[in-house]
């Protein structure tokens, strides 16, 4: 069998085991949430609150998706074209055209050129999140944070580019099987790095201050038996005035982080209802599935490439002569671009399946459907969300159930237990 037979057999593989993961492990069947309790739970919300946050999203909906149009045609054009191509010459050239100096010169320049151009639409989107009261940031606040993420993708993206590429040269013929382990072996180190290395760039995180709550928090933890190593709390307030908390990191650094400004705006019982649904998280090992999700994923993406690779045509159109050289990183982002866009739906299916699982879990632990729907309510409040989006973007993005399908679970939930 040739190197490309074994790559398409090695594609349906990775498929059949993403898809048997997927029906394995996430929950298809949620927890009810009737429509009928969503309508009644929108009903009782103050219309001016609900009014408010519609107007939100209504101004932030061309920020979001005009970034997206123009970074997918700006990716497309660099890719389905010569001109990528070019760039990833001209940025070699100053170094005698080495393929380490194209590979990843030429991909972050690829990739700076696509962020820089939907910048104007990211500074739109401050302006209106300033203007409703969700960001608390400067002007200056928002440019370092800018920077501090062009700056990590950067470190990542030379280190994915230099591996790969070094990789197609030492193995030309089989550089997918070699790649695709590599990539997948990326994605699972970067789930266990990111939280403690990447995360502290953002955000100063301190552990929180001996307290009935840390008590309560931790007791919680213990009583689901998900071992955490702290409490931490996050200084967000630098930038918003959205709450939120979460679980994060893996084992030994797995720790519960609460929002600064949580604290200030939610009671005690509705940071435990929050906690509760972050420790369902753990509980169920979603982190790990996702990770495993994504590592089947991008090693399927590698494959794929290889054989995208052998598509003459594609490969005319982008002036390149090979997948594996380096001028064709422009077609591998188009590719990626294209089947980003189509994963989406599907993704956030997932997730929100997830989602609605960790809800239940967190109201079977806790027991108090009451103040997890006022957590809910609060929610919705203070980061605006918009209580029963529009279908359309609910299937397309959402990957969270709704704030009227949340109310509507703990409702459910409260009349089963009783």
């Amino acid at each position: 069998m040739t190197p490309r037979g074994w790559a398409l057999c090695t594609l349906g593989v990775l498929a059949v085991a993403l898809a048997v993961l997927a029906l394995v492990t996430v929950p298809w069947h949620r927890p009810p949430a009737p429509r009928a309790d969503q309508l009644a739970a929108l009903r009782e919300l103050p219309q001016q609150q609900v009014a408010r946050a519609r107007a939100f999203h209504a101004e932030l909906r061309p920020t979001v998706y005009s970034a997206m149009a123009v970074g997918l045609a700006a990716t497309l054009l660099l890719g389905f074209t010569s001109l990528g191509a070019r760039l990833v010459t001209l940025a070699g050239r100053p170094f005698g055209d080495a393929w380490l100096a194209r590979a990843v010169l030429g991909g972050l320049v690829l990739m700076l050129l696509v962020e820089v151009i939907t910048v104007p639409f990211a500074a739109w989107r401050h302006v209106v999140t300033v203007r409703y009261g969700i960001s608390t940031q400067s002007w200056g606040g928002w440019a370092v944070d800018l920077l501090k993420s062009y700056a990590v993708g950067a470190v990542l993206g030379a280190v994915a580019l230099a591996g790969f590429y070094a990789v197609v040269r030492a193995a030309p013929r089989w550089w997918w099987a070699f790649g695709a382990a590599g990539a997948a072996m990326l994605v699972v180190l970067l789930s266990f790095i990111l939280p403690v290395l990447v995360e502290p760039i953002f955000n100063k995180f301190t552990p929180m201050a001996a307290s009935p709550l840390r008590t309560e928090l931790m007791d919680l933890a213990a009583q689901d038996g998900v071992p955490v190593s702290d409490v931490l709390v996050a200084d967000a307030s630098r930038r918003t005035r959205a709450v939120n908390a979460y679980v994060s990191g893996f084992g030994p650094t797995r720790r519960i982080v609460v929002y600064d400004t949580m604290l200030d705006q939610a009671s005690p019982a509705e940071v435990v209802s929050v906690a509760a649904h972050e420790l369902g998280h753990a509980k169920r090992n979603d982190v790990l599935t996702f990770t495993v999700m994504g590592a089947l994923g991008a090693a399927a993406g590698v494959v794929a490439l290889s054989v995208l690779g052998g598509w003459s045509a594609l490969l005319r159109r982008a002036g390149v002569d090979a997948i594996g050289d380096p001028r064709a990183l422009g077609l591998v982002l188009a590719i990626a671009a294209v089947a980003g866009l189509l994963a989406g739906p599907a993704q956030a299916l997932v997730s929100r399946r997830v989602e609605a699982r960790a809800d239940a879990h967190a109201l079977a632990l806790t027991g108090d459907a009451g103040t997890f729907e006022a957590m809910q309510r609060r929610l919705g409040t203070v980061n605006l969300s918009d209580p029963d989006p529009p279908t359309w973007e609910y299937l397309m993005s959402a990957t969270h159930p709704s704030t009227v399908e949340r109310m509507a679970g703990a409702r459910a939930y409260a009349r089963g237990a009783r």
